[in-house]
């Protein structure tokens, strides 16, 4: 009997990406047991290695640390096709979205602390309408909007903060 052996050849970007989603990963899952004032509002602090990897490699490795860290949470987590994931997977998206096109404003006007402000209402909002659509339909729904809109405020300032210093201590910005 024969046993063939695929080698599977990565490169340096796939273990960056590795490094990166691990890390935000494991962000995530502290992040998990944290309390939270209300349904859905977290800090979001994995969002920190996600616009990281934006600005110091490119959007594709910033679209794929958050999609990984999106599906390997929910995996560890038992929420894997539950209705949390797909608020996470729905933020995500429009929040990645948003960078996408964010990081091609200028950036003398659009720096990461913008659009870290940016990704976190877009991410808010691609739960919001998931939620009007999906699991409570019904208008009541827009009364959380300025909460959640404090919420992101707050927590995309502080992440992308964040995100600045770590950027200029690798000399990124």
């Amino acid at each position: 009997m024969t046993r063939s052996i695929i080698k599977i050849k990565t490169t340096l970007l796939d273990h960056q990406i590795a490094q990166l989603s691990a890390i935000a990963i494991g962000l995530s899952l502290i992040e998990s047991v944290l309390p939270s004032p209300m349904p859905g509002v977290k800090p979001g602090i994995a969002n920190i290695i996600t616009l990281y990897a934006l600005y110091r490699f490119s959007f594709k490795t910033a679209m794929w640390v958050s999609i990984i860290r999106v599906f390997a949470t929910s995996l560890i987590l038992g929420q894997f096709l539950s209705p949390t994931f797909m608020l996470s997977l729905t933020g995500s998206i429009l929040s990645l979205l948003t960078l996408y096109f964010g990081i091609k404003l200028p950036s003398k006007i659009f720096s990461p602390l913008s659009l870290s402000i940016l990704s976190s209402f877009a991410h808010i909002a691609g739960q919001l309408i998931l939620v009007r659509l999906w699991l409570i339909p019904h208008a009541s729904i827009y009364y959380l909007i300025p909460i959640y809109s404090a919420a992101a405020l707050l927590f995309g300032f502080i992440n992308g903060w964040i995100t600045c210093h770590l950027l200029k201590q690798h000399n990124s910005i």
